[in-house]
């Protein structure tokens, strides 16, 4: 069942919590957890608070999170225990398949590999410290703050241009010369060839 809940205001442990995608970007973590020791003395427990994780509650009453999968992998390499999340469903009494078929069809599920690949939904790991690295969602994060494409609200946005620059970019050079590969991504994000891609900030006619 849907609702418009209340943020869940006590913590939920973070290896509680299940992904809902395979990969992260490795460089993006890095950089939340960069933030993130930044604030913690700071403010910590408010910057908690302003990032409440979403979550749908799926069989045994687990917590399934549907984005900020990079803040959680963030929080959890930097030894927090503890987050709040946001409740968008309630699907606790849905038995498990049907409840992948549910996140499925809302597009809450990305069960690609490193390489792009769709895999079985059983393939995506149970624990946020096992999610891989996908180099080229790192790019696309990086893409996007230099201006290459806008924010959306599709989801998985940056796992599509992610997807789009594997096959435009080799991996060598991305591992190679990062900042190189970005002002590649950053030309090639302002041609036609991109603009079916969600957030496409090129010339239009």
């Amino acid at each position: 069942m849907i609702h418009d809940f209340e943020p869940l205001l006590h913590p939920v442990k973070i290896d509680d919590l299940r992904p809902t995608q395979m990969t992260v970007g490795y460089r993006e973590v890095e950089r939340k957890r960069r933030e993130w020791r930044e604030r913690v003395d700071r403010d910590g427990p408010d910057y908690l608070g302003r990032h409440m994780i979403p979550a749908v509650i799926g069989p045994k009453g687990r917590a399934w999170i549907i984005d900020n999968h990079h803040l959680a992998r963030a929080l959890h390499d930097e030894g927090v225990k503890d987050v709040l999340i946001r409740i968008v469903a309630d699907l606790s009494h849905v038995k498990d398949r049907l409840f992948k078929t549910f996140l499925d069809n809302r597009n809450w599920l990305h069960p690609y590999d490193a390489d792009g690949r769709i895999q079985p939904s059983k393939a995506i790991p149970r624990h946020i410290g096992k999610l891989k690295d996908d180099p080229y969602r790192s790019l696309a994060g990086e893409l996007r703050r230099a201006g290459g494409y806008a924010k959306s609200e599709v989801p998985y946005t940056e796992f599509l241009w992610a997807d789009y620059l594997r096959h435009q970019i080799p991996r060598a050079t991305l591992e190679e010369d990062f900042e190189g590969a970005v002002e590649k991504a950053l030309k090639l994000a302002r041609k036609p060839p991109c603009g079916y891609l969600p957030g496409w900030a090129g010339p239009h006619d």
